[in-house]
């Protein structure tokens, strides 16, 4: 008798913020959990998110997004959400919780069937405040990132003139990792972060509510996020 499974591959999608707590609250010997506990741990997921964002790029955050660009405008926000600001006009629009921009080029022909892109340089702090004046006009080859609280600032170099207005900016650019919210929710996470996630998770609370186990917790995660 041939072996049945189930010809699904989802799990997942279906793992729920709430099923991701008790897993890990399981992990270090706790059942039945509820109340201010499922508060706290939802809390640490999200603490445990913004901890991966130190931890290097997440491909599966990564997007594109053309930055339509405006004659003499040297500098375009995008905002962590949209009770910040409102984000510099994109297309696609509604670009919010940008966390850095990797790479950028100078777009023309967005909307017919061939293009050109021209490479644009990115430049650090030193680089840019050396730009004698930082408002002239011409093509723009360069940007500079600057990143704060509640929004990310690119900087192009030159402004665009008359002629590159009409032109994008074509960027590559990271996103921050979602928020747990409601506990019926699924993750902002692929697959394969699903063992470590948990693992992290469990080592956090381990933390608060079983420090005896956190160093035991924390190998576990390391382990977990190595692979």
């Amino acid at each position: 008798m041939a072996n049945t499974t189930s010809g699904t591959a989802t799990f997942d999608k279906t793992f729920a913020i709430d099923e991701i707590v008790e897993d890990s609250f399981e992990r270090i010997g706790l059942t039945n959990v509820a109340g201010y506990q499922l508060k706290s741990a939802r809390r640490s997921l999200n603490i445990l998110f913004q901890e991966w964002g130190n931890r290097g790029i997440h491909y599966w955050e990564i997007a594109t997004a053309n930055i339509d660009l405006i004659e003499g405008q040297a500098e375009y926000k995008f905002f962590r959400s949209s009770d910040d600001g409102t984000s510099a006009t994109t297309t696609p629009s509604g670009i919010y919780g940008m966390s850095d921009v990797l790479e950028a080029q100078l777009r023309t022909n967005r909307t017919q069937t061939t293009q050109a892109d021209s490479p644009m340089t990115k430049v650090d702090r030193s680089t840019y405040a050396g730009f004698s004046n930082k408002l002239s006009k011409g093509t723009p080859n360069q940007y500079f990132v600057q990143r704060f609280i509640d929004h990310v600032s690119i900087q192009v170099y030159p402004t665009p003139d008359s002629t590159n207005a009409s032109k994008d900016m074509h960027i590559f650019y990271i996103k921050r990792i979602q928020d747990a919210g409601d506990y019926t929710n699924a993750t902002d996470v692929p697959f394969r972060f699903v063992p470590c996630m948990t693992a992290g998770l469990a080592f956090y609370l381990a933390q608060k509510y079983a420090p005896q186990l956190a160093q035991q917790m924390k190998l576990y995660y390391e382990d977990e996020l190595a692979r």
